[in-house]
């Protein structure tokens, strides 16, 4: 055995101590992110990130959607500068960009801007300038499982109605057989049963608001559309669906428990894999449903990583944003996880895939939903606001927090339909008096 000399003793002494301390001294960025299946695909990627940047160690912080919108918003807006990254969506960002809260997503030889799905890219955009690199997007679409349709002899058509989908529900619910009809957001909130009803009263010619601003959410096409969706979850949907939202509603469909859904196109990952759902050879997809107008049917969103204009460390903030939402993190994730597992709805690169498509057999019908997606023209009648399933409004999270409250209040049978869109409008009139939008 060879002895070491001193100097190769003080050489290793040397480089372990480099080691401890480069590794003491890595740049700390923490990460606010929702709790879905996308995000806690990205944490599994931490330690190859961390091997390619040496200087920087991630700390993720996740939560519940709800949670994550309080706490990053009074972390944002009041400058606290708790997080260096947050997760936020088409909603927030040209605000906050707007009211100088978010950093610019600085343009990068490596980071390929132009292949953004363009409806992605405009939606994250402030004067045309990037403020949220895009995680996943997606809109929204009619899951279904084809094996019960085929059994009970119904069909369905590409871009189905509501009347046709309450049919199928009907015939397809055995509650005594653990199967329900339908599954629908519940949960109240903005961003939860409000994603969906929106976009029901959408294609039952309602609006949020008029072009004088005034609030709409008490007129015939909201009362048709609350009574519908209403009636469609407490006929035909699982016990108590006030608590449903997209994490229990993916759970129920994926373990064989629900008929159709109608909710986000990126469950459809989730849903062809047999490593996570059970019906991953039945599931069928279609659009977004309509009932007298097929505007503003299917909802657009994407989830994104922003950095907060309070981070201390955006510098490292940039590199890891643009390392998660690149090409090349999609080759990876398909390396460890497979094609399915791919965060799309970002990126037109990714449709072009062939192995992706074949995988992912709801990849056109996402594409089109997300293309064709206009939220400069989402309603009947004209609106003042831009926004699908949102208005784009910083009044808009009380607003539709109120009003997704009093809608779960009526699937709780707390108060008529009626008496709940009545104080909803009622609280929004007072809310937009307030700030200004009229006297």
């Amino acid at each position: 055995m060879i002895k070491p000399t001193p100097i190769v003793i003080a050489l290793h002494a040397l480089s372990v101590m480099f080691l401890y301390t480069s590794s003491a001294n890595a740049t700390e960025l923490v990460i606010a992110t929702v709790n879905n299946r996308q995000m806690i695909e990205m944490q599994k990627h931490t330690a190859a990130f961390e091997k390619q940047n040496k200087d920087i160690s991630l700390k993720w912080i996740t939560l519940e959607e709800s949670d994550l919108r309080q706490k990053v918003s009074t972390d944002v807006t009041n400058k606290v500068g708790t997080y260096d990254v947050v997760t936020i969506g088409m909603y927030e960002t040209p605000i906050w960009a707007a009211k100088g809260w978010l950093k610019e997503i600085l343009p990068s030889d490596t980071y390929n801007v132009k292949d953004l799905i363009p409806t992605v890219k405009d939606g994250l955009s402030y004067k045309n300038k990037l403020y949220a690199a895009p995680f996943y997007g997606e809109g929204s679409m009619t899951m279904y499982r084809a094996d019960l349709f085929a059994k009970a002899g119904i069909t369905i058509n590409n871009r189905p109605t509501w009347k046709e989908i309450a049919s199928a529900a009907q015939k397809l619910h055995k509650p005594s057989a653990g199967q329900y009809g339908i599954c629908l957001r519940g949960k109240a909130g903005w961003g939860d049963n409000m994603a969906l009803v929106s976009t029901m009263v959408n294609t039952f010619g309602g609006q949020w608001f008029d072009m004088k601003w005034q609030p709409q959410i008490d007129s015939k096409p909201w009362k048709e559309a609350v009574t519908f969706y209403t009636d469609l979850l407490t006929k035909y949907g699982p016990p108590n669906p006030q608590n449903y939202s997209f994490n229990e509603n993916l759970s129920l469909f994926a373990n064989g428990k629900c008929a159709i859904m109608v909710d986000a196109t990126s469950l459809g990952a989730a849903l062809v894999d047999p490593k996570l759902s059970k019906v991953a050879n039945d599931v069928a997809f279609a659009l977004a449903p309509t009932n007298s107008t097929t505007k503003g049917a299917g909802w657009l969103w994407s989830w994104a990583l922003a950095i907060p204009a309070s981070s201390k460390n955006a510098d490292a903030a940039q590199r890891f944003v643009q390392w998660a939402t690149s090409e090349q993190y999609l080759d990876l994730v398909q390396a460890k996880s497979g094609w399915a597992s791919l965060p799309s709805g970002t990126r037109l690169s990714t449709y072009r895939r062939p192995e992706f498509k074949k995988e992912a057999r709801f990849a056109v019908l996402e594409a089109i939903a997300m293309v064709t997606a206009n939220p400069q023209d989402a309603t009947e009648p004209r609106s003042p606001y831009t926004g699908i399933q949102f208005a784009a409004i910083p009044e808009f999270p009380e607003i539709g927090n109120i009003t997704g409250q009093e809608i779960k209040n009526s699937l709780e049978n707390k108060t008529s339909i009626a008496l709940g869109l009545q104080k909803a409008n009622a609280a929004a009139q007072q809310i937009m008096r307030t700030a200004g939008y009229f006297k």
